[in-house]
């Protein structure tokens, strides 16, 4: 345990930190971070005004910071289960139960060596199991909820366990509330060789080398109507503008990367201008905090 960190009553890890470190684009002010290894845990955190923190990607948090409490997943929210469950058959593996704060980069890179298929089109997403599963990450050549069986999720009022079916998911949307929490989910995994989810994973991978590899939260706007955000962006003759430390990509129009000490103010200011000089309606993959 560090100087800065404490202890909460049921053992959680409690320090105030800057949250530019914890996510993608690398900028963000300071809040107050718990890092939770159980249930017990879990509960504590959110007995006052909460967010849930992944892997950071997909994420602009303001300048000035936080005043609610940051709750990430550690402990056994962190571990994973792969082996098969009595709801298996020869063909489909129903895994045990993976945390929420699996990194899903990780969790692929189990899968093609385990010969596994059904999540190879969120290679890439630079996540957490939890977070994927909140905004149904992925790409054109899958996402998340492709291979989900079951969740658990925390909600202020308990811990319950449903089905997919029971929510109304769709393209980056799980319906799941904000103040829920993804603490564990089981998959449901179709076997093949490691030489075919690896082709498949090589194959969505091969689609991203397009993309910057500088700090980035990611794509910034949803395909308006099945039409490309970025051929948009890059119509209205945006590629490479700045606005301090930030920039709209040369490589990909519809992501903005950090040059090196951009602010929030600095994302902001890029993204309405992308909305004004683009003139359509454009919906945020980001999420914006506060």
């Amino acid at each position: 345990m560090s100087a800065l960190e404490t202890r909460s009553s049921s053992g959680a890890a409690v320090s105030r930190q800057a949250l530019a470190r914890f996510t993608t684009l690398g900028v963000g002010g300071e809040a107050e971070i718990w890092t939770v290894a159980d249930h017990a845990q879990l509960r504590e955190a959110m007995g006052a005004p909460y967010r849930i923190l992944g892997g950071g990607s997909n994420l602009v948090v303001a300048d000035q910071g936080l005043g609610e409490r940051v709750i990430r997943l550690g402990g056994e929210f962190a571990t994973t289960d792969l082996s098969a469950g009595p709801e298996s058959t020869a063909d489909t593996l129903i895994t045990g139960w993976v945390g929420g704060g699996v990194p899903l980069p990780g969790l692929l890179r189990k899968l093609r060596q385990l010969g596994l298929s059904n999540l190879e089109g969120t290679v890439g997403v630079p996540a957490q199991v939890g977070g994927a599963v909140w905004m149904n990450a992925g790409t054109r050549f899958g996402e998340m909820f492709d291979g989900l069986y079951a969740l658990e999720i925390a909600t202020p009022e308990g811990v319950r366990q449903l089905s997919p079916d029971e929510l109304p998911w769709g393209y980056r949307h799980s319906a799941i509330p904000r103040n829920h929490i993804v603490t564990r989910v089981r998959l449901k995994l179709v076997r093949r060789t490691p030489e075919e989810v690896g082709a498949k994973m090589d194959q969505a991978d091969l689609a991203r080398k397009g993309q910057p590899k500088m700090r980035t939260p990611g794509c910034a706007f949803k395909n308006p109507g099945g039409v490309s955000a970025g051929k948009l962006i890059d119509e209205a003759g945006l590629k490479g503008q700045r606005v301090g430390q930030a920039m709209i990509s040369p490589e990909h129009a519809n992501f903005i990367v950090n040059l090196g000490g951009a602010s929030a103010a600095d994302v902001h200011a890029l993204l309405s201008l992308i909305r004004e000089r683009v003139g359509l309606p454009l919906e945020l993959e980001y999420e914006l905090w506060p």
